[in-house]
């Protein structure tokens, strides 16, 4: 095994001299050796589990109708205009072959299958429309990706049962846990370094508003409309998102910082209703942190205290085959160190654009800025020939419904969009060109309403990209 490592650092670095190369070697031994896959087969059902309990939530509920099929318009991502909605029995179709793909991920029935399936279906759905964005949704974009090309079913699956090798002893290499662990933690490590902000820590925004609201909850409804409460949640918050990860890598403090949690996303899940599965998500996808082995210990510790006689399922440990060349390994291992550097990447990138990132939204989304903006827009578009006649007042109502208008309200890039819409179809009715300028007002964190779009702008000729939005006017004033 040490030969193989070293081999494989030479091949990637060029037989570099020194510490660098032993310190390269020495990271891809630990990145290389084997454990228990239990660990991971646990993520996999898990994961599938509450797949299927969203499908089934979403058909519930009747949000397959109200987001996708009442809609007459959607709006698309950048680049993936491509992307619509299907007919009623199309959508419906999706969400049952979603449904069988989390079932399939569940079960470990071909594996692979299921889980490439999911992943597409799964972001097709949320790439139709940018209004029903969530930041668990796009987390769970992103592991359903990396699980396609994790061996996840090696025990714990029907593809085991039916594996000539189902009554070995299969490890996974440890590199495959530390994946998924770095993919999780970056979502607590970036929501609490996005929270180092005056309004979460100085003025308790948007806490006190969301627990004022929640003022109606029985036996602590009076306690949430108290003002220290608010602070004390704001810097707890932040403190539990910075360091939740340190205290679930320490073994000896996992177990109590995985108790904290469960306590501290069931509270989140009772007094913000609003954030659906994140919570669970989370309270699932966290147990990666455990020993590799950790559901055989605790079937172990089920069967004794039920007085089972029955021998628990050992872990042998044994190396593994070596069964990739060394340059896969190291292609491997390269890819997903380039994959968490994107990863990283992505949530810093609104320091490339100017202004307040909680007003402007530049930048704000896959950032895992979660929780920290409390925002209400009310927008009208000024239709007109020219600049010099008669303005028609449009309202975002007559394209979109209730859900979609109260989302574009206030994001720039969503208003940009309505204002397209609105120059089409004008120009669909035979109106020839129409200019579109916006009267849009946006309060957020409590803060006065004030414009967020310059009037004086023509939306119909600005086109939608990455770049810095000269059309977005800042905040006027300097808090925050």
């Amino acid at each position: 095994m040490s030969a193989q490592a070293t081999s494989i650092a030479s091949l990637a670095l060029g037989r570099v001299p020194g510490g660098f190369e032993r310190l390269t070697s020495r990271l891809i031994r630990s990145v290389l050796h084997p454990v228990s896959p239990y660990s991971a087969a646990a993520f996999r059902i898990v994961f599938g589990l509450l797949g299927l309990v969203a499908v089934v939530r979403f058909a519930l509920n009747g949000w397959i109708s109200q987001l996708y099929l009442e809609p007459v318009h959607h709006f698309s991502y950048y680049g993936f205009s491509w992307v619509q909605a299907w007919p009623a029995w199309g959508m419906y179709l999706h969400f049952a072959l979603l449904g069988l793909a989390c079932l399939g991920v569940m079960l470990g029935y071909r594996y692979r299958l299921s889980i490439t399936a999911f992943f597409l279906l799964f972001t097709y759905v949320e790439l139709i429309d940018r209004t029903t964005y969530l930041n668990h949704y796009y987390l769970v974009s992103l592991l359903s990706f990396i699980m396609i090309f994790l061996p996840l079913n090696r025990v714990a699956s029907l593809d085991a049962l039916g594996s000539p090798k189902a009554h070995d002893s299969p490890v996974i290499p440890r590199g495959i846990l530390w994946l998924l662990m770095a993919q999780v933690g970056l979502v607590y490590v970036f929501g609490g370094l996005a929270k180092l902000n005056p309004d979460w820590l100085f003025h308790a925004q948007p806490l006190r508003i969301w627990l004022y609201n929640a003022g109606d909850v029985p036996l602590i409804g009076g306690l949430l409309r108290e003002e220290w409460v608010a602070y004390a949640m704001s810097w707890g918050g932040a403190v539990f998102d910075l360091t939740i990860v340190s205290w679930l890598l320490w073994r000896r403090t996992r177990p109590w910082a995985y108790g904290v949690l469960v306590l501290f996303h069931l509270a989140t899940a009772l007094l913000f209703p609003a954030l659906g599965m994140f919570p669970w998500i989370m309270m699932g996808v966290t147990l990666i942190f455990f020993a590799p082995d950790w559901p055989l210990k605790l079937i172990k510790r089920v069967r004794q205290h039920v007085n089972l006689r029955q021998a628990p399922v050992e872990f042998r440990r044994r190396p593994p085959l070596n069964e990739s060349p060394d340059w896969q390994i190291t292609a491997a291992i390269a890819t997903a160190a380039i994959f968490l550097l994107i990863q990283v990447a992505v949530p810093l990138r609104h320091y490339a654009y100017p202004g307040n990132v909680r007003w402007t939204e530049e930048g704000y989304s896959f950032a895992w800025r979660m929780m920290l903006t409390e925002k209400t827009g009310q927008v009208v578009y000024r239709v007109s020939s020219d600049p010099d006649a008669r303005a028609t007042l449009v309202y975002p109502d007559e394209y979109l419904t209730p859900a979609q208008v109260e989302r574009m309200s206030h994001q720039p890039d969503l208003i940009l969009a309505t204002a397209h819409l609105v120059r089409d179809d004008l120009a669909n009715q035979g109106y020839g060109r129409a200019q579109v300028r916006a009267d849009a007002y946006v309060s957020y964190n409590g803060r006065p309403a004030a414009r967020l779009i310059d009037p004086t702008v023509d939306l119909a000729t600005v086109q939608p990209g990455i770049g810095p939005r000269a059309w977005i006017l800042p905040y006027p004033e300097k808090r925050g």
